[in-house]
């Protein structure tokens, strides 16, 4: 499948998962079915160069992470809200996080930052400019739409 951007070029995108949620509900397996990310398990080789979404790092993500996402692709680490503490050891070039949102998903509508995968995905390419892909992987959920509506995305 060839997603279109405004300037033709489109991240990778990766998923380490956990497998810690239920796999009806995971936003995650459900991209990873219609191929529009790839599951990883560990983050080693090129993957550490890639811009690792974790709500603990220090640095946000900027439109000046675009060549980034294209050069090396995203990963969103997909891990229960109950284990998420662990992130705070993770030690990666490239770790950044999201500005405060909103969440759309059914699990924590309403709540601040408590995103699933998609919504963090989709966040994080509405912010780097790639508007066709976050559409894209927001359209396959009943409730993307209104994330987009919510956060003014």
């Amino acid at each position: 499948m060839t997603i279109s951007d405004s300037r033709k070029e489109t991240p990778k995108i990766y998923c380490l998962n956990y497998k810690e949620c239920d796999p009806k509900k995971c936003t995650a397996t459900k991209l990873k079915k219609l191929n529009l990310l790839k599951s990883i398990s560990k983050i080693k080789g090129p993957l550490t160069n890639c811009i690792i979404l974790n709500p603990f790092a220090r640095q946000e993500l900027s439109e000046l992470d675009r060549d980034i996402l294209i050069r090396y692709g995203l990963i969103v680490i997909d891990c229960s809200w109950n284990n998420i503490l662990n992130l705070k050891k993770s030690t990666f070039n490239n770790m950044r996080k999201l500005p405060p949102l909103v969440a759309a998903n059914p699990t924590n509508y309403g709540k601040w930052e408590k995103l699933s995968s998609v919504e963090a995905l989709a966040a994080a390419l509405f912010i780097t400019k790639f508007f066709d892909y976050g559409n894209l992987i927001l359209s396959k959920f009943s409730w993307g739409k209104q994330f987009k509506e919510l956060n003014q995305l």
